[in-house]
């Protein structure tokens, strides 16, 4: 069946985005006098929403107090510079002008706060998505289905016309909640024995290959 709605992942499928990840988290860190992380630990932490991130990053004992302050200053600090070393993946804005030339909508469910995934998005790929969704009062973080459920309902779209691409074990319990087809990407924060292991079945290693997938 022709897809009329592509649902993208957006960290480790559209965008690499560990290095200020990693800054953000190691500036706050330093800041409150714990050890910092490296890049290798971030990649392991990420897909479960940025609280979700700092809270594996801290120390298991701390309070609740002092992880809201902390989770405060990240916010802060990852809002100014959420968009120096980001960048899309190699061949991604092709994907996404193909998708526009041929009418079909492009929606991102990320697991960023909701400003956050908006400024990124504008900020790579204005013009070329229709609507974001991140974790917000109305939007549950993935693997809840709620940030598909929202995209299909908005654009009148069936499931079984929509294709959810991501890179992490993540979404694939997001594609299976939502009862969407979810195809797992190789170029990601996940490597395949990895997703296998997690119930991903279908893979591609290049994001060129999403062209062909929509037909």
């Amino acid at each position: 069946m022709m897809r009329k709605l592509v649902i993208f992942d957006l960290d480790g499928t559209l965008l690499y985005t560990l290095d200020d990840l990693m800054q953000s988290v190691n500036f706050t860190l330093d800041l409150f006098g714990y050890e910092t992380r490296t890049l290798e630990e971030i990649s392991s932490f990420v897909g479960n929403g940025v609280q979700h991130l700092l809270r594996l990053t801290l120390p298991e004992n701390i309070s609740e107090e002092e992880f809201n302050l902390c989770f405060a200053c990240f916010k802060d600090h990852y809002s100014k510079h959420c968009c120096e070393k980001t960048r899309p993946y190699d061949g991604i804005i092709e994907v996404l002008n193909v998708l526009k030339n041929r009418g079909i909508k492009v929606g991102i469910v990320s697991n960023k706060f909701q400003s956050a995934a908006e400024e990124v998005c504008e900020h790579y790929f204005e013009g070329l998505y229709d609507a974001v969704m991140g974790e917000s009062e109305v939007c549950r973080r993935k693997p809840s289905p709620d940030g598909i459920n929202m995209m299909c309902e908005k654009f009148g779209v069936e499931k079984d016309e929509a294709i959810f691409f991501g890179d992490s074990e993540v979404d694939v319990k997001t594609g299976d909640n939502a009862g969407v087809y979810c195809v797992s990407v190789l170029w990601g924060y996940r490597d395949r024995e990895f997703l296998s292991r997690n119930g991903a079945k279908l893979f591609i290693s290049n994001p060129l290959d999403i062209v062909d997938m929509i037909n």
